[in-house]
């Protein structure tokens, strides 16, 4: 994958929160997802593009 394509801006990270719980989300580099810890899901990232749909989301088993 593009080096560029698998960064999130930090900057951006510290403006997206989880659309279900509002809460912070965390970069996965190796999935290349955001994580909600609070929902247990994980939100896609498409082609540098954060897929904050809880549709889209996959859900994170403990």
């Amino acid at each position: 994958m593009d080096e560029k394509l698998s960064r999130v801006d930090p900057k951006l990270l510290e403006l997206l929160v989880c659309p279900l719980t509002k809460g912070r989300l965390v970069y996965s580099r190796e999935q290349n997802e955001l994580v909600s810890e609070k929902a247990k899901l994980a939100y896609p990232i498409r082609d540098g593009i954060p897929i904050m749909l809880v549709s889209e989301a996959r859900e994170i088993e403990d």
